[in-house]
């Protein structure tokens, strides 16, 4: 039987929020995972997936094309239905009526031609979006995003590292517990790349919500994540801690290291399905 859950209801998760942001350190939602399975017709791309995430953490996941980690990051955003198996936000796996508790942050800003910058920002608020509170709220994501300036302009005159900004301050703007990130960065040229990894790494530190990011550059997942997790072929295949002070250098020992194991096993892991 599916089962998908996601908890802490409006009054309870208010009457918690400070006693969780100073035990937790932050505002994130812990997540777990357990027997997550999802076909499509007779194709089955997750195969018992079993995962916890601790709040305010950040988790990288890897893994080749069509390994089935997007399709976990659509369901753990609510995009989509297992066929069996479940999730859930927090400790006690309780319902939850808030739909802004996730988040998800896709490779394209997805941005609305007609609306100004500011505006659309304030399409994260939902329900709220066009009252003074949504617009400050907007106000303070843009400029956490470096981009206050900027909030009058039309998506159209904006350069693509400054479009996912937007898209970034969007997916901030209600305040989320857990954010999704699939291939954020993945359009964009490589100082830009770096610099948008910078600011991810910033806002995260600063309102530690739990992250989710799904990437195929294995250094970025070295440089942001504190856990990097690998799926092959629908299952996790290897799940690592990356105890390395923050910020990291860029081609230092230590990252080398840790990319040169996962690399290995990702080339290990195709060589075994070819020879299947």
């Amino acid at each position: 039987m599916t089962t998908v859950s996601l908890m802490l209801s409006g009054a309870a998760r208010d009457a918690g929020a400070e006693i969780e942001r100073t035990e937790r350190g932050g505002a994130g939602a812990s997540l777990t995972v357990r027997g997550l399975v999802k076909s499509f017709g007779d194709i089955e791309v997750l195969r018992g997936i079993d995962l916890h995430v601790l709040a305010g953490q950040f988790l990288a996941i890897v893994g080749r094309s069509g390994c089935g980690k997007s399709t976990l990051l659509r369901l753990i955003a609510g995009l989509d239905q297992p066929t069996s198996g479940g999730f859930w936000l927090g400790e006690d796996g309780g319902p939850t009526s808030n739909p802004h508790e996730v988040r998800i942050m896709y490779q394209e800003p997805r941005l609305l031609p007609w609306a100004r910058v500011l505006q659309n920002v304030e399409v994260g608020s939902g329900r709220d979006r066009g009252k003074p509170t949504s617009v400050a709220r907007a106000r303070e994501v843009l400029r956490a995003v470096g981009l206050e300036s900027r909030h009058s302009e039309w998506p159209s005159v904006l350069s693509g590292g400054q479009k996912q900004r937007v898209a970034l301050a969007r997916a901030l703007v209600s305040r989320p517990r857990l954010l999704a990130l699939d291939e954020p960065l993945g359009a964009l040229d490589a100082l830009t790349r770096i610099e948008m990894q910078r600011l991810l790494e910033t806002v995260w530190l600063d309102q530690r919500f739990t992250a989710i990011l799904v990437t195929h550059d294995v250094a970025e997942a070295l440089t942001l994540a504190d856990r990097v997790v690998m799926i092959e072929q629908g299952a996790i295949t290897l799940d690592m801690p990356v105890n390395l002070p923050r910020p990291r250098r860029r081609g230092s020992v230590e990252l080398g290291r840790l990319e040169e194991r996962i690399l290995d096993q990702l080339l290990r892991e195709k060589g075994t399905a070819a020879a299947v």
